[in-house]
């Protein structure tokens, strides 16, 4: 058996299993609401569900759309299933992904990227849990105890997680490392609303890499 057909086998698996579990995590996250609805009687009734609803989906439903497309080139089939039923997509299961195929010089969007990342995030989900349950058992505690000058931290971790992704594939590809900055700080300071920044940026990131590219073969 060549690799392309068992690497469509494990993706009709990895559809199979990931609609599967993800599927029950949607019903075990709507059993509490349904409970506190309908057997508590804490029901607050449709019209106020939809006007929240649409409120949130107003500022963040692009994301539901973009960030499966974002990051498919780098957690493949299997990698994005795994993530988006895990959660902590952008600063642990992206992260995980990129430093196991950095580690194993294997590049993202190839079969042994796919199956590099997805054993990455596999890993870094099962420490995540690990590590989650007893904080959260002992979360309230703990925050007594960590000193606030290491709380002050805490906003700076995910921009320094995202720095280090970029600062990882701008070694390989420098030009594009710089272009994404240059187009950031552009988009930052101009005054496209807040929720529509990535997406522009990402787009135009996008088109300009495809642009050079086409040059390069041309040339």
């Amino acid at each position: 058996m060549n690799n392309s057909n068992t690497m469509a086998e494990f993706h009709t698996s990895a559809h199979l299993w990931g609609r599967v579990t993800l599927g029950l995590g949607i019903l075990i996250s709507y059993a509490l609401p349904l409970y506190l609805s309908y057997a508590m009687g804490y029901h607050p009734g449709f019209d106020l569900i939809l006007q929240s609803f649409l409120a949130y989906a107003a500022v963040i439903a692009f994301v539901w759309v973009l960030e499966p497309l974002m990051y498919f080139a780098i957690l493949g089939v299997s990698g994005t299933y795994i993530a988006f039923f895990t959660g902590n997509i952008s600063n642990m299961c992206l992260p995980s992904a990129a430093a196991s195929q950095d580690a194993l010089k294997v590049e993202p969007g190839t079969e042994q990227g796919e199956i590099v990342g997805t054993l990455g995030i596999s890993a870094a989900s099962l420490v995540n849990k690990i590590i989650l349950v007893p904080i959260i058992l002992l979360g309230l505690w703990l925050l007594t105890v960590i000193p606030p000058s290491i709380q002050e931290v805490f906003p700076y971790v995910l921009p320094a997680i995202f720095g280090a992704v970029l600062a990882q594939f701008s070694l390989k590809r420098p030009v594009y490392g710089l272009l994404a900055l240059i187009v950031g700080a552009l988009v930052n300071i101009s005054p496209i609303p807040l929720v529509f920044k990535n997406l522009v940026v990402i787009l135009i990131v996008v088109f300009l890499g495809f642009q050079l590219e086409k040059r390069k073969k041309s040339e």
